[in-house]
């Protein structure tokens, strides 16, 4: 069954660095897609970024220039490493992948969910 479990969440100071991880039980290379959403207290969930088989990376404009999507295929493991931390980035962030085809989202895998916290 495919699982996928996220790590690196944690407490960081205004202007810090995290690096979340998502680990899947498969090849990441079976998925069409794979990404990150972040939902803070009282938010929708929200796309942050993603990446495409191809390698094709996408990133909402709130984090452009701070955070970066990466993949390993020989970890079967997606990162997204997140620098210049704000308060307002502080949220459950979750890792989705699209192994159907049928685009990211509720209609996708997901894994648990990892606590960032910034404090200013």
């Amino acid at each position: 069954q495919l699982q996928l479990v996220e790590s690196g969440g944690g407490l960081v100071q205004n202007g810090g660095s995290l690096r979340l991880s998502c680990a899947a039980s498969i090849s990441i290379f079976s998925f069409y897609a794979m990404g990150w959403y972040r939902q803070a207290p009282g938010n929708e969930r929200e796309l942050v970024s993603y990446i495409l088989s191809n390698g094709t990376t996408n990133y909402a404009d709130s984090v452009k220039g701070r955070f970066s999507i990466s993949r390993d295929g020989a970890r079967n493991t997606m990162f997204l490493q997140m620098t210049s931390l704000k308060p307002e980035d502080t949220a459950v962030y979750y890792c989705n992948a699209d192994l159907l085809g049928d685009g990211l989202g509720p209609q996708g895998y997901w894994g648990q969910g990892a606590q960032v916290t910034v404090s200013s």
